[in-house]
């Protein structure tokens, strides 16, 4: 892991051209520009991502003391915070700065820890390509792909007053190279590194043909070269220090699942997924029998029902439109069972590029941008490959008939293109979409929208859809295992492959997310599910016959990404009375 950055830049925030916010969400985003200011000055790659534009032809700080600059700008403003807090007198304002002021503790506690323990790694190629694939996005409109030109010559130090990223990062890593008590990067995540780089280059390469753009070609090919070099000081400097045990020290680790939302200890975590997983998997085994009587397999065990249904494969050329019609049957069981309120217009479902499945080899959601959106949505994306697999073995997870029931649901609708579209059109303050977020409130949104609709599914969809939960459970019980060192990356693969029935290259998908990917983030899934299902219980426990599920969802969905606690708080506050009314 590079240097710690809070959340995923999955966000959205107010400045919307679909809505005009409360009088409230302009005072409150005031009380947030500045500490967008301070992020977008040490990450302005993620500021872009967001829709900041004012940092769009800014590349990311390594100059020297780049570590005690921010902490202390993070800090001085977590004390202005504090001190704007004790005067503000409206609520929602309130509670939008205890958002922000939770979110710089949190950032300083991780600076702090993983400065303590960690051997900074930056994987430049993945930097560079992160930083001009946001501005090269198809869905922005040409002058802001231009100003990728800016970034790009900044990038490879050919305008005055820039040095080359690569070599200002190296910089920064020779300094800490001497402590010999840093824990140094996972080797596979190194090695993973160097492997798929040519592909990010190759890909930005691409980006800047697919925009019509030119004169990008010499400092391409500069920063290529750059990239090359600093690889060679990788390999012959960083991965001498690579550490082979994937295990971080239990403090960083703890950490980690805090800033996802996990406030729950690891133990417990392991304790509460491994029951579930034991429940879920008796479920799947019943409509396993269902669907093997029907259709005459020869084994009803679950596991054979699986992969007996993954033998139905789409085309590739086949893939989208099969998803975009499965999408159709989907929103009639949603307006048919009043579910949530929809709009209108379609969502958007493609596949990826070889440099987004290296970058995330599973399927995601590519959000909008959040600030200044003109009418961009986000994008429903398909990985057809894993270029990280260790084996040619297909990966035949998400392109056969039963799983498109679950995926549709989880990523587009009622899921994540749902989930942001609704807060892009709403408004919202830049707090609650881009300070409150993490995977917890995001991703148990996605579960349980696969929830919502598995009643109505065919028997294979709803068994697939199982599958998928009990994949979420496997991984709160495995990630937290691998990090404790209680088991291996090898051991866990091989269980997703013979328990969860995961082809080998989504299983190495899988691992390489616990082990260095994102340790911690994929316990999320499960956690949020749980909070929101409990939620959502307390609330037909209150209402009674008063309780309308669409009321609910389209109230959960109005609140933006909040945290599982602030969601409570808002249900028991304004949905519960707002209903008894």
């Amino acid at each position: 892991m590079s240097r710690f950055k809070l959340g995923l830049a999955l966000v959205l925030a107010s400045g919307s051209a679909f809505a005009t916010p409360p009088a409230w969400v302009a005072r409150s985003d005031a009380y947030t520009q500045p500490v967008l200011k301070d992020t977008g000055k040490y990450h302005p790659e993620d500021s872009t991502q967001l829709g900041d534009e004012s940092f769009d032809t800014m590349v990311a700080d390594f100059k020297p003391r780049d570590y005690e600059r921010e902490l202390a700008d993070t800090e001085k403003r977590l004390q202005a915070l504090r001190r704007q807090r004790t005067l503000e007198k409206d609520p929602k304002v309130r509670q939008d700065l205890d958002i922000l002021i939770d979110s710089r503790e949190k950032q300083v506690t991780s600076m702090k820890l993983e400065r303590q323990y960690l051997l900074d790694y930056t994987n430049v190629g993945e930097l560079v390509y992160g930083g001009l694939r946001a501005l090269l996005d198809p869905r922005n409109k040409p002058e802001r792909q231009k100003l990728a030109l800016v970034r790009l010559k900044r990038y490879a130090g050919k305008e005055a007053g820039y040095a080359p990223i690569a070599s200002l990062v190296r910089a920064r890593t020779e300094e800490r190279l001497a402590n010999q008590a840093l824990i140094g990067p996972y080797i596979e995540e190194v090695q993973e590194g160097l492997n798929n780089n040519a592909t990010y280059l190759d890909g930005i390469e691409d980006l800047f043909k697919k925009a019509k753009l030119s004169g990008w070609e010499a400092d391409m090919a500069a920063l290529r070269q750059q990239v090359k070099d600093y690889d060679a000081f990788v390999r012959n400097r960083i991965l001498p220090r690579a550490r082979k045990e994937v295990r971080l020290p239990e403090a960083i680790y703890v950490n980690r699942l805090k800033n996802v939302g996990v406030d729950i200890a690891p133990e417990q975590m392991i304790e509460r997924a491994s029951f579930d997983f034991q429940e879920v998997r008796d479920q799947m085994q019943v409509v396993a029998n269902t669907i093997a009587a029907q259709r005459g397999f020869k084994s009803s065990d679950y596991r054979e029902v699986m992969r007996e249904l993954k033998k139905t494969s789409i085309p590739s050329d086949q893939l989208l439109p099969f998803y975009r019609d499965r999408l159709k049957d989907i929103e009639a069981i949603i307006r048919q069972h009043e579910l949530v309120t929809l709009p209108a217009r379609e969502a958007n479902i493609r596949t990826a590029t070889p440099a987004e499945a290296a970058r995330s080899p599973a399927p995601f959601m590519n959000p909008p941008r959040m600030i200044g959106n003109t009418g961009e949505y986000g994008e429903f994306v398909i990985p057809l490959a894993n270029p990280n697999a260790k084996s040619k073995e297909k990966m035949n997870d998400f392109d056969f008939a039963a799983m498109s029931w679950t995926l549709a649901a989880h990523e587009a609708r009622p899921g994540h293109e749902l989930q942001f579209a609704s807060m892009v059109e709403q408004g919202m303050s830049v707090a609650r979409a881009r300070f409150a977020f993490n995977s917890t409130n995001v991703e148990g949104w996605g579960l349980y929208s696969e929830a919502l609709v598995l009643p109505y599914m065919p028997p294979e969809g709803q068994l697939v859809s199982l599958h998928a939960r009990l994949l979420r459970m496997a991984r709160a019980m495995l990630d937290p295992q691998i990090n404790l060192g209680r088991m291996t990356p090898e051991a866990a693969k091989s269980f997703l492959m013979k328990e969860v029935v995961l082809s080998e290259p989504f299983a190495q998908s899988e691992v390489d997310r616990y082990s260095y990917r994102s340790p911690g983030q994929a316990t999320a899934y499960y956690y949020g599910y749980v909070k929101l299902r409990a939620l959502k219980t307390l609330a037909e426990i209150e209402l009674g016959e008063r309780f309308h599920l669409k009321a609910f969802n389209d109230f959960v969905i109005a609140q933006g990404i909040l945290p599982p606690k602030l969601m409570r708080e808002a249900v028991l506050s304004d949905f519960i009375p707002s209903q008894k009314r």
